[in-house]
């Protein structure tokens, strides 16, 4: 699969990127997630990959450019009473290499976002971004999502 950025491919995330999706999330400084490329983590993530894999309400994308993944997405699919039972799509863990932002490779994977969910027949396609991303939010505008409701998140 293809994106419009020169030499990208968006295409399903593979076991051997594990490692690489990982150091993704814990080069952000920003999320707040505790990742770590540490090997004695990589089992957590590892049984994380396997659970999304088998479940067929889940995908998983990796974004590659020559060769080496620089970005990643998750699309959940979930079907809800309201909307007469509407498929509802949503966009989770959109990491881009951190130098590589503003090459439009967030706007390429998020566009690739858009069209799956369409295609697979949801009704829309929701996020959640943390609130210090200004800069993420302005992308989000600019791409035509809409600030339409307020989310809330507590700690299990």
């Amino acid at each position: 699969m293809t994106a419009p950025v020169a030499g990208l491919k968006i295409r399903p995330a593979r076991p051997e990127d594990l490692p690489a999706l990982v150091a993704l999330f814990a080069a952000d400084a920003l999320g707040g997630h505790g990742d770590t490329s540490e090997a004695a983590a990589l089992g957590d993530y590892r049984a994380a990959f396997d659970a999304i894999a088998a479940d067929p309400r889940a995908r998983l994308y990796a974004a590659e450019l020559d060769g080496r993944v620089v970005g990643t997405f998750q699309l959940l699919f979930v079907h809800s009473l309201p909307g007469r039972g509407a498929l509802r799509a949503f966009l989770e863990a959109v990491q881009v290499d951190e130098a590589l932002r503003g090459r439009r490779i967030g706007e390429a994977m998020v566009r690739f976002a858009m069209a799956e969910a369409g295609r697979a027949g949801a009704q829309s396609l929701a996020l959640t971004s943390n609130k210090v991303r200004a800069d993420a939010h302005r992308f989000y505008r600019r791409l035509g999502f809409a600030n339409s409701h307020e989310g809330f998140k507590i700690a299990l």
